[in-house]
């Protein structure tokens, strides 16, 4: 397949950031990079006029490594609590997932895409744990979250009853 290169004039996830001169395939610069403006034609004046791209990605990085820093404070202060209730033998019925922490962190203001939550397995287990938050390629927060579990109480049977009185 042929492939051509361009000049990105904004950040496209899985591609590159603005100022980044990427190899793609012809088709998709011609049909879809160059028409909607994202990309330039990766030509020797464009390659010239490259500065002023780097200068505006500079500025937003430096924009989003503060942002992610006020983040990392917001964060850190939080803890949020969960509930598991547990059957007879202490096995928990249901988990923790990214995506319960991440509605945990909406109720409290905290706005991040729930892909930032590196949660490797659901939690399972009561105490606290510490989980990672991607916030930016160079700042991660922990969050410290306390999963307590509640004794879920067994279905009464008949003979759980207590005896009838005679009359």
């Amino acid at each position: 397949m042929a492939t051509t290169e361009v000049i990105l004039r904004e950040k496209i996830t899985g591609l590159g950031a603005e100022a980044d001169v990427v190899k793609v395939k012809a088709g998709y610069a011609r049909n879809h990079l160059i028409p909607t403006g994202k990309a330039y034609e990766a030509t020797k004046g464009n390659l010239r006029n490259l500065e002023s791209l780097q200068t505006k990605r500079t500025q937003r990085e430096a924009e989003e490594i503060g942002n992610a820093r006020d983040l990392v404070g917001k964060i850190s202060r939080l803890r949020p609590k969960f509930t598991l209730e547990t059957g007879q033998g202490g096995k928990a019925f249901g988990s923790i997932t990214s995506m319960d922490i991440h509605k945990a962190l909406e109720e409290k203001g905290v706005e991040i895409e729930r892909t930032a939550i590196k949660l490797d397995k659901p939690l399972k287990r009561s105490g606290k744990s510490e989980v990672e938050i991607k916030l930016h390629a160079d700042v991660t927060a922990t969050l410290t979250v306390t999963v307590e579990t509640e004794e879920k109480a067994a279905p009464k049977t008949k003979e759980d009853a207590p005896p009838a009185s005679e009359a």
